[in-house]
């Protein structure tokens, strides 16, 4: 092993608000205080009950993906399980995510700043 993943990022044109976003819909707390960086209007994070963490930079000049356009390739996508799939496509809605498509029982939405996330059936047992 070289090393440990410390959190995922994310660009984005506005951190805080996809921070905020992630936090409703995953839970957890947005710029909690940590030693690992500084948080400041180009820098956001989410530490998710779990003890991951998600991070959110400004980009500039962001160009978003667009699902399933290969000219604007997703970059990354997060797989999140969900006990009941319409109840969590439609509270993801509420939040602003954009469903995209469904796939062999997932569904792929986006969020609100065009990042794809996939809700996947959890599976029973």
């Amino acid at each position: 092993m070289i090393g440990t993943l410390r959190c995922v990022v994310l660009d984005c044109h506005y951190p805080a608000g996809l921070a905020q976003f992630y936090a409703a819909l995953l839970g957890g707390e947005v710029d909690r205080p940590d030693p690992r960086w500084t948080l400041h209007d180009a820098w956001s994070t989410v530490h998710l009950p779990d003890g991951r963490v998600l991070c959110f930079q400004r980009v500039e000049d962001y160009r978003p993906p667009i699902w399933p356009d290969p000219a604007h390739p997703q970059q990354l996508h997060l797989d999140i399980d969900v006990a009941d799939p319409a109840a969590a496509e439609t509270a993801a809605v509420a939040l602003g995510a954009e469903v995209k498509s469904r796939h062999q029982g997932s569904t792929v939405l986006t969020d609100p700043a065009g990042h794809p996330f996939c809700l996947v059936p959890h599976p029973a047992g």
